[in-house]
């Protein structure tokens, strides 16, 4: 019998989307907390304690305007820990140049490829993940640039991308609003949770 895939999102609202989409039979959809560090220590232990064929990150997120806009569905082609790394007096410098290892994990090919063919009107590139949700123009504009094939931001693939280790991993996300100054009364919450459902419906399809 071939095993699930394991689908993790930070909270409820976002599991219930993707369970509304997904076929229960082969899929396994659990909330596992917000940020990188939660992400990276629940989706451990759900991969301690049963046996995955996959892991995706699914949720969310902010777009980058011009790039992904509201309600498009966002394929990673990499997972990005934007903020792993140090200030300094000429910028920011990311944990690869300071030695300490990588803030880079790309998703396994074979499994973005069977996304991007069951998801056709997706759109792909790095989605970054940060601890802190941009809130201004200035860093919204910071990280555009420091990224020039991001497409948007949330806060659990990279962790989730870690924790999966060996397992093949991708990165499934919807927008809900742009990056930049919050505004909340400018979100759409609900389509972007119906964009997940119906992305969340082609995930078992892209595993075969």
């Amino acid at each position: 019998m071939a095993y699930p895939l394991l689908v993790v999102t930070a909270v409820a609202a976002e599991a219930e989307a993707v369970r509304a989409g997904a076929d229960p039979a082969h899929v396994v959809v659990e909330a596992v907390g917000v940020g990188p560090a939660a992400a990276a220590a629940g989706t451990a232990r759900l991969l301690a304690t049963g046996n995955y064929r996959a892991v995706i990150s699914a949720g969310i997120a902010g777009g980058f305007d011009g790039r992904a806009p509201v309600g498009a569905i966002v394929l990673g082609r990499r997972s990005i820990a934007a903020d792993l790394g140090a200030e300094t007096p000429d910028g920011f410098l990311p944990v690869e140049e300071l030695g300490f290892g990588t803030s880079v994990l790309p998703a396994d090919p074979l499994l973005l490829k069977g996304l991007t063919t069951a998801l056709p009107g997706a759109i792909a590139g790095d989605v970054l993940t940060l601890a802190t949700v941009t809130g201004t123009a200035a860093t919204a504009d910071a990280l555009r640039n420091r990224f020039p094939q991001a497409v948007a931001e949330a806060m659990e693939g990279f962790g989730v991308a870690v924790a999966a280790g060996g397992l093949p991993f991708a990165e499934v996300r919807t927008i809900s609003n742009p990056i930049g100054p919050r505004d909340r009364a400018a979100w759409r919450l609900k389509e972007a949770f119906a964009a997940l459902s119906t992305a969340s419906a082609a995930l078992w399809t892209a595993c075969g």
